[in-house]
């Protein structure tokens, strides 16, 4: 992860959270991990979504583009990162 000239660098707690965020599969399609961290909103990684890299970056599906992906499973961010903290409830649970 490289840091931003937007944003603080991370801290050692958030670099930890966003590193088991990495590590599920994507929030809106399932697709197996590692994933990567999108940010709700920049620099609040704790609003961080496991997104893989089509439904994060690419230009037909992913949020940063026409958003197919998100509006076929009928998905918004929030919806997502709700996936993302059930995960990472389960993974503290087990």
């Amino acid at each position: 992860m490289t840091a931003s000239k937007n944003k603080p660098a991370m801290t050692a707690d958030e670099r930890r959270y966003v590193e088991r965020v990495r590590s599920l599969p994507c929030s809106v399609c399932d697709w197996v991990a590692p994933s990567e961290a999108h940010e709700i909103k920049q620099g609040s990684w704790y609003t961080s979504v496991a997104l893989c890299k089509s439904c994060h970056r690419c230009p037909k599906n992913g949020i940063h583009g026409e958003k197919v992906m998100w509006k076929i499973m009928h998905m918004s961010e929030i919806d997502a990162l709700n996936v993302t903290i059930g995960r990472l409830m389960v993974k503290v649970a087990a």
